[in-house]
């Protein structure tokens, strides 16, 4: 399958009226190719591996709870020894993805109403044209995971201290225009 939109490289839609009312699990593994074009829009050395697991789950007024997990192995550069690292990263999803015109009235949702299968507000996603895209999920919750300062493990920064040479200071070029006092200087004006 060629990818022709670079900006959502792992694609998996959903159809929100195909879902069972019991629910439906679906298992996702990253190609090379997406992890390729992944690492590539990251800014990521290589994604060695991604994979998530999805349970979706039908609610009330057409709303989807989405449940799972992202396990993925990335591959960085240590800020500090610029050694190549590897990390691991696993993330656990629970989300809620509403239809697009509920959102703004669930958002305003008082705590008194509240409903178990939505949480927060911030917990809320849209269905957009009757899909959920689940590698389009995947792929924002592994970018949020990214450690945007990677280190090797024991690797310390420290700076580097340099001893301040003596010629180095704001005067010294004064001490160059010093007047020596047994040299004869310019003639001083007589007073009257």
């Amino acid at each position: 399958m060629k990818r022709t939109d670079v900006g959502d490289p792992w694609r998996v839609p959903v159809i929100v009226g195909q879902i069972p009312e019991t629910g439906l699990t679906r298992e996702l593994e990253a190609d090379a190719a997406t992890r390729a074009a992944m690492a590539e829009i990251a800014g990521l050395r290589e994604i060695r591996s991604a994979r998530a697991v999805f349970d979706l789950k039908p609610a009330s007024g057409g709303r989807v709870h989405v449940a799972g997990k992202l396990s993925a192995r990335i591959g960085q550069t240590c800020v500090v020894t610029l050694d190549p690292i590897e990390n691991e990263i696993d993330e656990t999803i629970d989300l809620v993805f509403a239809p697009s015109d509920q959102l703004p009235h669930l958002a305003e949702r008082d705590d008194d109403e509240h409903d178990d299968s939505v949480d927060a507000a911030n917990r809320l996603e849209p269905i957009e044209n009757g899909v959920i895209d689940l590698g389009r999920l995947a792929t924002d919750v592994l970018f949020l995971a990214i450690d945007p300062y990677p280190r090797k493990m024991g690797a310390v920064f420290e700076p580097r201290i340099v001893a301040a040479d003596p010629a180095d200071h704001p005067f010294a070029a004064l001490k160059a225009l010093k007047v020596d006092p047994t040299e004869p200087g310019p003639a001083k004006p007589k007073d009257k």
